[in-house]
């Protein structure tokens, strides 16, 4: 149960657009291991992404 939990939470962070290296920290997680298990929830942003990166370069 608590592995759930923590995918669950760790999830939602990522998608909500939390810094991958503090959900990582806040999992106790390395990167590698964040993009490793993660990689799925972290696809299909690209517009997001994309329009984050364009409002900082206005």
């Amino acid at each position: 149960m608590p592995y759930s939990l923590r995918h669950a939470g760790a999830s939602v962070w990522i998608k909500s657009g939390a810094d991958p290296a503090e959900v990582a920290a806040r999992a106790g997680h390395s990167i590698a291991v964040l993009y490793r298990f993660y990689a799925k929830i972290l696809r299909g942003g690209q517009q997001h992404s994309n329009n984050l990166i364009a409002r900082r370069t206005r």
